[in-house]
């Protein structure tokens, strides 16, 4: 299976680019997988450079877990860290991620300086 880079995942969300989008589009039709890293740059592009709000941000990554031409790494780590993030937006997407992957490899608490993301069950603010 092919894997995406961040730019082919904002292409996929945005379509801002109909020449690049289509590309992306035929690249992905047998199937492309998305590393964790690429979903957390592409969420950081979607938040910082498009402005996209907290809703928009889920539903573009509800729409990827759910796309029938991609498999996410560790699609039941991005399910729980969406539904954390849908539940306390202050808390960034690639925080919940972080957070995630360190309760699924079994290394909590994961240590932050955000008080926000301290503030959650297996994360300690220092």
């Amino acid at each position: 299976m092919r894997a995406i880079d961040t730019n082919v995942l904002v292409r996929i969300i945005t379509r801002d680019d109909p020449r690049q989008a289509t590309a992306a589009d035929a690249f992905i039709a047998n199937g492309a997988w998305v590393s964790v890293l690429a979903l957390a740059e592409a969420t950081w592009v979607l938040v910082s450079v498009y402005g996209m709000s907290a809703a928009e941000l889920a539903t573009s990554v509800r729409m990827l877990l759910d796309h029938e031409h991609l498999t996410l790494q560790d699609p039941e780590v991005v399910e729980a860290a969406l539904e954390n993030f849908s539940a306390k937006p202050s808390v960034g997407f690639s925080d919940a991620l972080l957070l995630e992957l360190a309760r699924k490899a079994g290394h909590p608490p994961l240590g932050t300086f955000d008080r926000n993301l301290g503030r959650r069950l297996d994360a300690e603010k220092l």
